[in-house]
């Protein structure tokens, strides 16, 4: 399978997972709005998504794949990998479970932390709600391990479906509650959304745990058995995984920081999730499929596919992020007032999500850029310079919003987010080039600049547009429909520029870009 494969499997699939993601925060903004329903449970939501983040979304593997990689290099080399694979499963299995039970021990206190402006009523349904929840943090890091297993041998597609799957789940559930919402609760809304969330996670372990055993014989005796690799694992892990965790740190952080102002934690949510589409498709996917390519490549010696994956990472990362930051800078109120602004959702709440992501959206290049080379240090078996580099981040994304919330509230708190990523990825890229890790080829050397230059066209494509349907067509901001319809028109819009400009720059051909698409399903 290609590396474009690859990444359109993986991206493709993470795609189309945050597109579910914003139509089930699109019904919970409907259904919830920005008040203490939806406070309590996006506090929860928070802890679900830094598990996520910290084990299934691409970091577990980074530390997993070198290893198993040379295990199945070697003599026996399949069935020592299966071992190794089966020891990692069970000892995550006993940490997560172990994890588990203490927030359902702990929730009261846990929530008094994380969300300590909160007022008795929200604390009290925010810990039932982590006492729901918790039995997710086991699922997640059983499917993680799975997974990483599964990405070792380049079978990306049930990994792809599973992170579908945990979407698709809570989507259906609120399609079941907008039918009946007139006779439910949003006390019930919130509570059946985090039994939701250990259903989805169960779907997720099934899909993955079948498709891992019906791959081959997993449980096959050990000829010659090698040597014992865990220590190795979780000693290079766990410096990963919390490189991994600080992004969602950082928003756990800001949820501690505004939680006494009223619905700042919902509008910092919104603002995130937005953002956190092109950071998933572009790092999540760049980062699961080139950690084994370029580890492979680093087993080999073979710089030239060291260089050559390296430098694709590099340009399909700035090739998302360039432009996504352009056009929520500039469309920032048309996106938050056409997915969100129906039901509970108010004018109010769209004007306060559009202006937290103008706020964070600067950064959106950066924090990609520091999941990439944290990709590459990944590959080098080095977790520790990520892990320093990221918390960095998160030190510098906690001193800047203690010192700029006083005078600029949550909007503060999102702009310090939005410099740390800058941060990170500085200090990670100079120890990297320093050490002679960063590698581009002359092809990089030539598509990057023109990204640029293709992502400045596209943004004067759209403010242009965006001037134009003011005033010619003003009506359409009056209604759900007309908004929603302005912003699609002005995304089609500004991917259509972009396409024809990095065409005709020569940096990608759409014929080719399609193609791979097609390839990928």
């Amino acid at each position: 399978m290609s590396l474009a494969r690859d990444i359109g499997t993986v991206g493709g699939g993470t795609l189309i997972s945050r597109l579910l993601a914003y139509a089930r925060d699109a019904g919970i903004a409907a259904l919830l709005g920005t008040g203490p329903f939806s406070e309590a449970f996006f506090a929860v939501l928070q802890l679900v998504n830094f598990f996520r983040r910290l084990l299934a979304e691409g970091a577990l593997n980074s530390a997993f794949v070198p290893i198993w990689l040379r295990l199945a290099g070697g003599e026996d080399g399949t069935a020592n990998a299966n071992r190794f694979t089966i020891r990692t499963l069970v000892t995550i299995g006993c940490i997560t479970g172990i994890v588990a039970l203490v927030g359902v021990v702990m929730a009261h206190f846990i929530i008094a932390v994380i969300a300590q402006g909160f007022d008795p009523g929200r604390q009290k349904l925010a810990t039932l709600l982590l006492m729901i929840v918790a039995p997710y943090i086991m699922l997640t890091g059983l499917v993680a391990v799975i997974s990483a297993a599964l990405y070792a041998e380049h079978r990306v597609a049930a990994v792809t479906v599973s992170t579908v799957m945990f979407n698709l789940v809570l989507v259906g559930l609120l399609v079941f509650v907008v039918v009946y919402r007139h006779q439910i609760t949003p006390f019930y809304v919130s509570v059946w959304l985090a039994t939701a969330i250990v259903a989805a996670g169960f779907i997720q372990f099934m899909i993955t745990g079948a498709a891992w055993l019906a791959s081959g014989r997993r449980f096959r005796r050990v000829r010659l058995r090698a040597r014992d690799e865990s220590g190795a694992f979780y000693k290079r892990a766990l410096p990963g995984l919390i490189a991994a965790g600080v992004p969602q740190l950082k928003l756990i952080a800001a949820t501690a920081l505004v939680s006494s102002s009223p619905a700042a934690v919902s509008w910092l949510y919104y603002a995130n999730r937005l953002y956190e589409l092109p950071l998933g498709v572009a790092s999540i996917a760049i980062a699961a499929v080139i950690v084994p390519r370029i580890a492979a490549s680093v087993h080999a010696s073979d710089r030239a596919a060291y260089e050559q994956a390296q430098s694709r990472a590099y340009e399909i990362a700035l090739g998302i992020a360039l432009p996504a930051a352009t056009g929520f800078a500039l469309l920032a109120p048309q996106i938050a007032s056409g997915l969100f602004e129906h039901g509970a959702f108010r004018a109010n709440d769209t004007d306060a999500v559009a202006t937290a992501l103008t706020a964070i959206c600067s950064g959106l290049p950066g924090h990609v850029l520091e999941k990439v080379f944290g990709a590459v240090s990944f590959s080098h078996e080095d977790t520790k310079t990520p892990m320093k580099a990221a918390l960095a981040g998160l030190a510098t994304a906690v001193i800047g919003g203690i010192a700029l919330y006083p005078p600029f509230g949550y909007i503060g708190v999102a702009a310090a987010i939005a410099f740390s990523g800058w941060v990170g990825a500085a200090l990670l890229g100079v120890v990297l080039y320093r050490r002679g890790w960063l590698r581009l080829d002359a092809v990089a050397a030539r598509r990057l600049p023109r990204i640029a230059v293709a992502t400045a066209i596209m943004g004067v494509a759209v403010a242009g547009g965006l001037a134009a349907m003011d005033l010619l067509m003003p009506m359409l901001a009056a209604s759900a429909v007309g908004r929603l319809a302005l912003l699609l028109a002005m995304v089609a819009l500004g991917m259509l520029v972009y396409g024809v400009a990095i065409d005709r720059l020569g940096v990608a051909k759409i014929g080719q870009l399609i193609a791979a698409l097609r390839a990928a399903g």
